[in-house]
């Protein structure tokens, strides 16, 4: 009972700080705000400014990207299924010893063979490459939306709300 409370109370601040940072899409897809930067400063700065003001639409990117990548890398979602599966197994049926013919098993000898069997299936769907093209991805969209967007007027208050 005490889990439960524990996951709904960070749902529920979840929902408060990541979910209340999401723009809405028009304001993040507004066509009239798009620009080429004049130079690398501009660039720099207008990089700062938009990962922090639109920083929940970007995690929404990357964790749709992250989904996308699980589902088009079929391997990878059923080792990852198969390790989770298999702890959550053990830990729940796999406690007390099992006499199987002259053989007793125990929680170490599972846990063993689910590493046995696991981690080279793990390994063989090839987890780097799909969080390198995650990062890479991410990284491309994230930083070239960011620097094609012109801030909006707000931008340029934020120092006088500092200073006073």
């Amino acid at each position: 009972m005490e889990a439960l409370i524990r996951v709904s109370d960070t749902l529920k601040s979840f929902r408060e700080t990541r979910l209340s940072a999401l723009r809405s899409p028009t304001e993040f897809f507004d066509h009239h705000r798009i620009s080429r930067p004049a130079d690398l400063n501009q660039a720099t700065s207008r990089i700062s400014y938009n990962t922090r003001y639109f920083s929940g639409n970007y995690g929404l990117i990357v964790a749709l990207l992250a989904v996308y990548a699980l589902l088009t890398n079929p391997l990878l979602l059923l080792s990852l299924g198969f390790l989770i599966g298999g702890f959550a197994a053990i830990n729940k049926f796999g406690a007390d010893p099992l006499q199987v013919g002259e053989h007793v098993v125990t929680q170490k000898s599972l846990y063993t063979g689910l590493f046995v069997i696991g981690i080279p299936l793990l390994l063989y769907a090839s987890p780097l490459g799909t969080f390198f093209w995650l990062v890479g991805a991410s990284s491309v969209l994230i930083l070239g939306h960011a620097t094609i967007m012109e801030p909006g007027i707000e931008s340029e208050y934020t120092g006088v709300q500092d200073a006073v």
